[in-house]
C-alpha cells in the first residue's frame, strides 16, 4: 500500500468474496449459489469497475489481499476507525466475521512500521464497533457521527471520542435493515447530509437536523436505500455509488456533484456498497482555532 497527496483509499481484493453466510436482512446466499462462478466474475468486475471510478473521482486506492473462508473482508469499511494516522481496529459483533480483525490489525501494523501510521490500537475486548461504518468522519463540522444500537454498542462511543479527542454525535440505528450508519447516511463535502430516516430513532433524527441544519438536510427515499446509493464515497465534488436512481442524481448535481453510478449487484447481495468496501486511510482533523481576546 501506498499513501499519496490524493485521498487515499484502501480496497480489499474480492479473491475470496462469496455470500455463503446471513448476518445481515440483505444477505442472499441462495441467489449466489445459483451460480457461484458467475457472480464471482461479476464481482471482480464491479470491484474494478469501482476502483476505476475511485481513481477517476481523484482518489489514490490500495487493494489488500483477502482471506480464505473470511468473504467479508472486502467491506474494510468495518476494519478501523482512522483519523490524524490512528487507526483503531474494530471488534465484530458477528461470529463470522471476527476472524477479520487479525489480518486487518497487521496490515494497520505493517502502515505503522513504514511510517505511515503513529498509533495502531484495537476496541477493548467485549466491547464492539464496527469501524468506520459506524463513525463517519464530517470534515466540515470536525466531529464524528457515530452509529450505534445494532452492530456497534453504545460503550464504544466514548472510547471513540477518547482516543481520537474529537466531538462525537452519536445517532441511534433502529432497523436491522441498516446495521451500520454508513448504509443510510452521508456526510457531503458541501455540508450536505443524505440519510435515511426510517433508519433512526426521533432522537436521531432530531440530532441530525440540529446539527446539519435542516436546509442541509436531504432525505433518502426507500429506493435509494434499497439500492445502496446512501452507501457511497465522497471525494470533493464526486460521489461515487451504486446507481442511483435518476431522481436522486438530479437533487445532488443541482447542488453541485458529480455523480458516478457504478454497478455494484454482486455486493448489494451481501449487504453493501460503494462506502463499505473502501476505507479512506489519510482523513486529518483541523486544529481549533482559537482567536485571542482583545485587549
Amino acid at each position: 500500500m501506498h499513501i499519496t497527496a490524493k485521498p487515499s483509499l484502501l480496497m480489499v481484493a474480492p479473491t475470496h468474496y462469496e455470500v455463503s453466510y446471513v448476518i445481515n436482512p440483505w444477505m442472499q446466499p441462495g441467489a449466489w449459489g445459483s451460480d457461484p462462478a458467475a457472480h464471482r466474475r461479476d464481482a471482480a468486475a464491479a470491484s474494478a469497475a469501482l476502483h476505476s471510478a475511485l481513481e477517476a473521482a481523484g482518489a489514490h486506492v490500495s487493494i489488500l489481499p483477502g482471506a480464505a473462508g473470511l468473504p467479508d473482508m472486502v467491506f474494510p469499511a468495518n476494519a478501523a476507525v482512522i483519523l490524524n494516522r490512528r487507526a483503531l481496529v474494530a471488534r465484530f459483533a458477528c461470529s463470522e466475521r471476527r476472524g477479520e480483525e487479525a489480518h486487518f490489525r497487521a496490515a494497520f501494523d505493517s502502515l505503522r512500521a513504514r511510517g505511515l501510521l503513529d498509533v495502531v490500537e484495537q476496541y477493548p475486548e467485549g466491547i464492539f464497533q464496527e469501524g468506520a461504518g459506524d463513525a463517519i468522519w464530517d470534515d466540515g463540522r470536525q466531529l464524528f457521527w457515530a452509529g450505534y444500537g445494532q452492530r456497534s454498542e453504545r460503550a464504544s462511543l466514548a472510547i471513540t471520542e477518547d482516543f481520537f479527542d474529537v466531538p462525537l454525535m452519536p445517532l441511534e440505528l433502529v432497523s436491522p435493515r441498516f446495521y451500520h450508519l454508513d448504509t443510510c447516511f452521508l456526510s457531503l463535502s458541501g455540508g450536505e447530509v443524505l440519510y435515511y430516516p426510517p433508519a433512526f430513532s426521533e432522537e436521531g433524527k432530531a440530532s441530525i437536523a440540529a446539527v446539519a441544519g435542516r436546509e442541509n438536510v436531504i432525505l433518502a427515499q426507500d429506493e435509494d436505500a434499497a439500492g445502496f446509493c446512501v452507501n457511497a464515497v465522497n471525494i470533493g465534488r464526486h460521489i461515487v455509488m451504486a446507481r442511483p436512481p435518476q431522481r436522486l442524481r438530479d437533487e445532488l448535481t443541482e447542488r453541485g456533484y458529480v455523480v458516478t453510478g457504478v454497478d455494484l449487484d454482486p455486493f448489494i447481495l451481501s449487504g453493501g456498497g460503494a462506502y463499505c468496501m473502501t476505507l479512506r486511510l489519510d482523513r486529518e482533523s483541523k486544529p481549533l482555532v482559537v482567536e485571542a481576546a482583545a485587549e
